[in-house]
């Protein structure tokens, strides 16, 4: 049961996910943003800060505090929207996709993890199209009846401001969360599929004498493949 509880807690990582159609979680008291219009809050968002009620998903997210590309995409005649997250990961550019179904509020959506048999509302509580986002998520998994509750900032930019971060605060706070163990993510580049991250090597102009000499000192103590290997 434990086992469970930690996967569940580890639902918003960026699998792809089967839904259901219908959310069963108890309708809790959480205002969305009044007159929700879908189709503007579609596009390209960057998750920039994120804070839970599961411990197992703090940790791990708190080893890899990357700022999370999004891209939503709605077709009209559907009743779901795509989510597709990117962000680096063990070395690479990693990308999956959610499908978020809409429900009869605006601004709220449901989906189910078939796998660990959990149910997740989200919710759109504040908004402004054009510069961030805030979301609640709530998930419970039906055998144990864990719950977990998560707390997100999108930004269409890299970075917010000062004063939405505070409203973030504000809005953690206010669902019993800890505003102080907000994670705060880092911009670690343009994030693409496939692609390995490098980091950008500095070097300074050296002298002739300079360079003579570090190539010779190379010659000379350059290891072999079997001590490379030492070290490995």
């Amino acid at each position: 049961m434990q086992r469970a509880g930690i996967l569940v807690c580890l639902l918003f990582t960026g699998s792809a996910w089967i839904l259901h159609a219908v959310p069963v979680l108890p309708d809790p008291l959480i205002l969305t943003q009044e007159n929700f219009d879908l189709g503007r809050f579609m596009g390209r968002w960057y998750e920039v800060a994120v804070v839970s009620t599961c411990p197992h998903y703090m940790q791990r997210k708190r080893g890899n505090p990357v700022i999370v590309a999004l891209e939503l995409q709605h077709v009209a005649s559907e009743s779901n929207f795509t989510m597709t997250a990117a962000s680096f990961r063990n070395g690479s550019c990693k990308q999956a996709s959610t499908s978020y179904a809409l429900t009869t509020t605006p601004g709220r959506f449901f989906h189910h993890v078939t796998r660990f048999e959990a149910d997740v509302d989200s919710f759109v509580v504040h908004l402004s199209y054009d510069e961030y986002a805030m979301m609640l998520q709530l998930s419970i998994e039906k055998p144990s009846g864990n719950k977990t509750t998560t707390a997100r900032l999108y930004s269409r930019t890299t970075s917010v401001s000062a004063a939405v971060l505070d409203d973030f605060k504000a809005l953690v706070r206010k669902h019993r969360l800890s505003d102080g163990a907000i994670i705060m993510n880092q911009n670690k580049g343009e994030c693409v599929p496939g692609e390995q991250v490098t980091q950008p090597v500095t070097t300074q102009p050296q002298s002739h004498d300079t360079k003579r000499r570090k190539r010779n000192a190379a010659l000379r103590v350059a290891p072999t493949q079997d001590e490379d290997a030492r070290h490995v």
